[in-house]
């Protein structure tokens, strides 16, 4: 029942953090001589100033910067004998430090972006003393107690009027054995924007209730009630068979696995390949030459590492005779240079000469090509050298090097698109290693309890099911095998400046930035367009990735999917869309309250189902929308599947952290944690990810229809009134203010605010209120028809103001 839109913005907005850059132009500083011979210096002009990130190359450079005095901040770092320092300098000094072999590396902050900041904080002590000047008034928006692993804790939110004042502080009183306990909340703000307030701490015993107090006055209180709730009562499960997976997977074994249950399984799953092959766990194979940036030369094959790339060698070498000029000659597969030689013999050749004669040379540029170091003007003189070109890449040998056909588990006892379908994709980041033994381990279940367990064949003649393991095979091999830490795909869309051996980790595509809608080419925030070894580097344009493509394939021809979860780690987060906003912190449009609802609801079922495995408990503060508990992620998969297809998306984020109770400190668990730890959490998420088809079957069997109520109902009263609507489940309310009837063009009902109830309509004038509601289930009240006009069996109420 949901019309969905594409949600594109053609918006005038800053550049978004990520990606930021500054061009810095040097002056003539060239300097007349006098008459005595001494420099006739100008008098410097006034110049604006940056705050920059400067590379310095070695411990003398770092000690001239003193030297020189310049304006340092109090952030350095070094690795490897290199120096990142944080500085705030004008265009002058920036062309004298590169006489020491100090470059910009980054610019960080100018001169009118300060001002402008400054100009905000104005601002911003203005609307404090606005806010602080009355008491406030205090929202508690949930006051909840959960056990974990090993600890009792209280979580409480709130809301303060003055809240976006920093100043504005929340206390929490409470008891626990008859002690009264107080703590300070912490406040949440994001991107300039407050959110709320929150605290959490292990208790003793459960309190009954907590009282919050501002220090601006404002007072308010609420009962603790159990996050996630108990299990319901039944019939407990006597034959469940699970835990399927003893180890990680590379995505040749994950598919391989597929296949296998294809075959043991054949009445249940089909295997789909999709249509969009990868790139390939492939590289163009290269080599450096040379010791320092002026005299480097970087050579890349034509042909991938694998197909003959890797078996072409190069050699610089000194003929041996003077005064002799630089010639290419190619035998095979080696590349000849005689470098060029002065009458004393000595080599001359400098790097560009180097350059552009293998360029040049029609038998060497089919085999290879030659750039100078990142862009370098190549002006130092190159040295004999013989280097063999190499791919780098370490797989062993069943590790196909050819583009990747991504696959999808398809199961169910209908899969003909007649069953309302859930999808579950993982590892679109290539380094989280347990997103798809989540996958895999589902899987298993699904058939291996089907003949069995009543529950699980439930599911599987009643759903129809989509598992994609690995949306990124490349990455992922490379994760496995060359960088552990590959977040991307493997395709580089760099120029040669970065196209050097030495950047071969940071190429690539982040998957899930790569999709249309939010994403960075329309202004949103999380990702970037311009910088190709960014870790969120966008791509070329809005889904050039077919890792991308094969999501929205898989969508596109399987319209029956109505549910999908995508798999990530690590930090145990559970969110749906808005995924994104933009450089003002305006969201992709939120759901109504009636579907945010919903994903609460469903929420309810499947963090119980994660829970009840090993007792982890997916916090509050880590459950809602992304925007509201982590941050903007432009161009993710879940928003297109949300606002494109109106699939109601998640994104896991397994790994939940750990506590510690010797420490009383929360740990992170890490991409890669030891297996121990990975196979804990590929068993509960997998609970989670069967949550997710209780809550798809549960959806497909209701057939009963909402119902609604105005509160107060229709009437007369002395003056303005907030009406507020009730449901029967969660559903959107459609309604109109003006007399006419009510069609899904109409207004709806949305939240009142960021983690708020549904928002309350003030009537003001006498008015006749219709509206219907529609639940998740596209069931609409008293099967109204909102497209035909025959029926009017809408509601009405009239509310008449004296």
């Amino acid at each position: 029942m949901k019309k969905r839109q594409k949600w594109k913005k053609n918006l005038m907005v800053m550049t978004a953090m990520t990606g930021l850059g500054f061009s810095v132009f040097y002056p003539d500083f060239s300097t007349p001589t006098s008459a005595v011979g001494q420099p006739d210096l100008p008098l410097p002009k006034e110049e604006s100033f940056s705050i920059v990130q400067l590379e310095v190359p070695n411990q003398n450079a770092k000690d001239k910067l003193l030297e020189l005095g310049i304006d340092l901040t109090h952030r350095a770092s070094e690795n490897n004998g290199i120096f990142e320092v944080d500085a705030v300098v004008t265009p002058t000094e920036i062309s004298m430090l590169k006489t020491f072999g100090i470059k910009v590396k980054d610019t960080l902050v100018t001169e009118k972006q300060w001002k402008t900041r400054a100009a905000e904080r104005e601002a911003a002590l203005q609307q404090e003393t606005n806010l602080t000047a009355a008491e406030d008034s205090l929202k508690i928006l949930r006051a909840n107690h959960y056990t974990n692993q090993s600890e009792t804790f209280l979580y409480i939110e709130a809301k303060s009027t003055a809240g976006a004042s920093a100043s504005t502080a929340l206390t929490a009183t409470w008891t626990e054995n008859g002690v009264e306990k107080s703590a300070t909340l912490s406040r949440k703000v994001d991107a300039g924007e407050y959110l709320y307030h929150y605290l959490e701490v292990p208790v003793s015993t459960i309190p009954a209730s907590v009282k919050l107090e501002s220090s601006l006055g404002g007072a308010a209180s609420s009962a603790v009630t159990e996050w996630l709730g108990k299990d319901k009562p039944g019939n407990p499960q006597t034959h469940y068979v699970k835990d399927f997976v003893d180890h990680y997977m590379d995505p040749t074994e994950l598919y391989e696995r597929a296949e296998n249950l294809a075959k043991e399984f054949p009445d249940l799953v089909d295997i789909i390949e999709m249509p969009n092959k990868t790139n390939g766990y492939r590289r163009l194979a290269q080599a450096q030459i040379g010791s320092t940036q002026e005299n480097s030369v970087v050579v890349t094959s034509k042909a991938w590492g694998h197909e003959g790339g890797n078996d072409i060698s190069v050699e610089f070498k000194n003929p041996g005779s003077n005064d002799s000029s630089l010639k290419i000659n190619v035998e095979g597969k080696k590349v000849l240079v005689d470098l060029a030689n002065n009458s004393s013999g000595q080599i001359i050749s400098t790097a560009k000469q180097v350059v552009d004669a293998i360029n040049a040379d029609s038998s060497a540029s089919a085999l290879i090509t030659a750039n100078t170091y990142r862009g370098n003007a190549g002006t130092g003189t190159v040295s004999s050298a013989t280097v063999k070109l190499t791919d780098g890449l370490i797989a062993p040998a069943n590790i196909s090097r050819d583009p990747f056909t991504v696959k999808a588990i398809r199961i169910g006892k209908h899969r003909d698109g007649s069953k309302p379908g859930v999808l579950g994709y993982a590892q679109e980041h290539a380094r989280e290693w347990v997103t798809p033994l989540v996958t895999i381990e589902t899987a298993e279940r699904l058939l291996r309890n089907y003949a069995h367990d009543g529950e699980t064949k439930k599911l599987v003649d009643n759903l129809d099911i989509f598992l994609v393991p690995s949306t990124n095979p490349d990455g992922a091999h490379y994760t496995f095998y060359d960088y552990n830490m590959q977040r991307k795909n493997m395709t580089n869309y760099c120029g040669p400046a970065q196209s050097d051996p030495n950047n071969r980790n940071n190429w690539g595509v982040d998957i899930n930035r790569n999709h249309s809608v939010g994403s960075a080419f329309d202004g949103f925030v999380g990702a970037s367009t311009t910088n190709c070894t960014s870790g969120t580097f966008a791509g070329p344009a809005e889904t050039s990735e077919p890792e991308a493509k094969n999501i929205v394939w898989l969508a596109d021809e399987n319209p029956n999917i109505k549910f999908a979860m995508n798999i990530h780690s690590y930090g145990g987060y559970f969110m749906w869309s808005p995924g994104a906003y933009d450089a003002n912190r305006t969201t992709l449009p939120r759901p109504t309250a009636g579907e945010e609802a919903f994903y609460w609801a469903a929420s309810d079922t499947i963090l119980n189902d994660i829970q009840d495995y090993r007792g982890t408990v997916i916090l509050p503060s880590r459950t809602g929308p992304v925007p509201d508990v982590l941050y903007s992620a432009a161009g993710n998969s879940a928003d297109y599947l949300w606002y494109e297809k109106g699939i109601y998306a998640w994104d896991f984020e397994v790994g939940a952290d750990l506590w510690d109770k010797e420490t009383q400190k929360w740990k992170p668990v890490g991409f890669q944690p030891s297996f121990e730890e990975g196979h804990e959490e590929a068993m509960e998420f997998a609970n989670g990810l069967i949550g997710m088809f209780k809550v798809a079957y549960n959806q497909s069997k209701d057939h009963q229809r909402p119902t609604s109520k105005v509160v107060p109902g229709g009437g007369k009263f002395t003056g303005p009134v907030d009406v507020t609507f009730e449901t029967s489940e969660p559903a959107t309310i459609y309604y109109t203010l003006d007399g006419s009837r009510p069609t899904f063009e109409s207004a709806k009902i949305n939240l009142s605010g960021v983690r708020e109830d549904a928002e309350a309509l003030k009537i003001a004038k006498t008015t006749t209120l219709k509206w219907f509601s529609v639940d998740a289930a596209g069931n609409i009240e008293k099967n109204y028809n909102p497209i035909s006009k025959d029926k009017s069996n809408y509601n009405s109420a009239t509310i008449t103001i004296k």
